[in-house]
């Protein structure tokens, strides 16, 4: 297996040291480069090139979900892993619909964490078992259940790409469909389900049982 390059963006000088020196204590891995902010992550992300990025969320200047906007509207950008203390459900949320391939916590065991880096860069998208119970435990009561109607087999895909945050373009090329057919099942699919953005239509489909969580399916 080819090393993995690895691109650690964090506020915490001592996070970004322990990590580094964490990830290159394995052959499989090298840290290419780090960052201290969201906007310097991007920018790193855009000059570097790495397999992976690790994002923290909560940075000063340009924060995490931010910046993992930026790289995922970058030409062939790097799947980014979110690696923070966080997992509120806002949170989880807001970095999977700007576009996180996985979320896990700082405090996931070393091999854990190899491992979901390896899954990362192979297209996988890992979660944290406390990450995944809070994406479940969210869909108790919410306004999902206004929506009438059964997804379409091509509008199912298109909600299980957006669970791992693909962007419309990506959906478009993953399905060999316009970006403009996309968003006419983005449409129909928030009509469907009763809502009005990409994350309420994941959460809803969730507990309808139509998509299991982002890596399953």
């Amino acid at each position: 297996m080819s090393v993995l390059r690895l691109l650690i963006v964090d506020d915490h000088p001592v996070v970004r040291t322990g990590l580094r020196g964490m990830f290159e204590s394995d052959p499989d891995f090298e840290v290419v480069g780090e960052a201290a902010d969201g906007a310097e992550g991007a920018a790193r992300a855009a000059e570097l090139r790495p397999d992976v990025v690790l994002m923290d969320l909560q940075m000063p200047n340009v924060d995490g979900v931010e910046s993992i906007r930026r790289i995922r509207a970058l030409p062939a950008p790097p799947p980014v892993l979110v690696l923070t203390t966080y997992d509120s459900d806002v949170q989880i949320l807001r970095a999977i619909e700007a576009g996180a391939a996985g979320y896990m916590l700082k405090d996931s065991p070393r091999d854990t964490l190899f491992a979901a880096v390896r899954s990362t860069a192979a297209g996988g998208s890992p979660l944290a078992p406390s990450v995944a119970a809070r994406l479940l435990g969210r869909m108790g009561g919410g306004g999902g259940a206004r929506g009438g109607g059964d997804l379409t087999m091509r509008q199912l895909d298109v909600v299980r790409h957006v669970a791992r945050g693909a962007s419309n373009r990506e959906i478009a090329r993953d399905l060999r469909i316009s970006e403009a057919t996309v968003k006419t099942h983005l449409l129909k699919i928030f009509e469907k389900l009763g809502v009005a953005d990409r994350t309420s239509a994941v959460t809803t489909a969730m507990e309808r049982g139509l998509i299991e969580l982002p890596g399953r399916d």
